[in-house]
């Protein structure tokens, strides 16, 4: 199976941004309440909907869940509901768009829940969207095998008691460190790119990509053998299997004549700009 993790929806011509989370989707509660009411002020609409439903008060935690939600202005925590909390705030919002969106957000799901019956279609998703911002298919190809070789990865991770978030990232720079002699941050540095709100991986050439691929592979591989349980053994191969993709690489910078990483990223002429003018401040 093969998805982004975050994303926008559309209802109506209006936006919804979305995060896949624990097997479903959680929608940004003020995008939902905005294309409901057309309200001014969402926050305090959403306040005078709690203070008039005392039972959705109540079990408020139980519907809404702050989670980190990507932005123009970078990551944010915000307030998000998945589909059946959604249904339920809905029922408290007097909109002659309830319904339709109710139908809307029924069928959001259910395309999900194709994707994940049949990968071919989040896969062909994923694909569109790298040809959409330009990517070569050659490129798109070896992006959409390396999400795969990481998804099996991290699939190994959780079952293994690894925990997903800081767990996972220092995980992650264990392999790239070993592979790579730097850390995601650093590497992100070194191609100028914004560390924050930019996918390393979106700007990797060939080689860069397949050593990465390698790295993760080889820990897959490494933990699945040696029965890893929990976090410090998966650490253990995630440094082993780093180890393997950097003497690799190692070796083919000697037979090649020059580095395998690359300072080269493949922002836009707006985002370069952009970026320069981010170092400069």
């Amino acid at each position: 199976m093969i998805y982004l993790e975050t994303g926008l929806a559309f209802f109506e011509g209006s936006k919804i941004r979305r995060l896949w989370n624990n097997e479903e989707w959680w929608f940004v509660l003020e995008d939902i309440v905005f294309v409901l009411t057309d309200s001014s002020d969402i926050k305090q609409y959403i306040s005078k909907v709690r203070q008039r439903d005392e039972e959705l008060n109540k079990g408020w935690v139980q519907f809404v869940h702050t989670l980190s939600i990507q932005t123009s202005g970078g990551k944010q925590q915000m307030n998000c509901v998945n589909t059946e909390g959604a249904f339920r705030i809905i029922q408290s919002i007097p909109s002659p768009k309830a319904e339709p969106f109710k139908l809307w957000l029924a069928k959001t799901g259910y395309e999900r829940v194709q994707e994940i019956e049949n990968p071919e279609l989040a896969q062909n998703r994923v694909k569109r969207y790298y040809e959409l911002k330009g990517y070569s298919q050659d490129w798109i190809e070896k992006r959409l095998r390396g999400i795969a070789i990481r998804q099996e990865l991290t699939n190994e991770w959780k079952n293994r008691a690894v925990k997903e978030g800081k767990e996972f990232a220092i995980l992650t720079n264990e392999i790239s460190k070993a592979t790579f002699g730097k850390t995601v941050e650093e590497y992100k540095e070194f191609k100028n790119l914004d560390t924050k709100n930019q996918n390393l991986r979106d700007h990797m050439n060939d080689l860069e990509t397949i050593f990465t691929m390698l790295g993760e592979k080889v820990t897959t591989e490494i933990t699945k053998t040696k029965d890893a349980q929990g976090f410090v053994p998966c650490k253990t191969a995630a440094n082993e299997g780093g180890e393997v993709a950097g003497n690799a690489r190692k070796d083919a910078e000697k037979r090649i004549g020059k580095p395998i990483t690359s300072k080269e990223n493949y922002l836009v002429e707006p985002e370069k700009e952009k970026r320069k003018k981010q170092l400069k401040a």
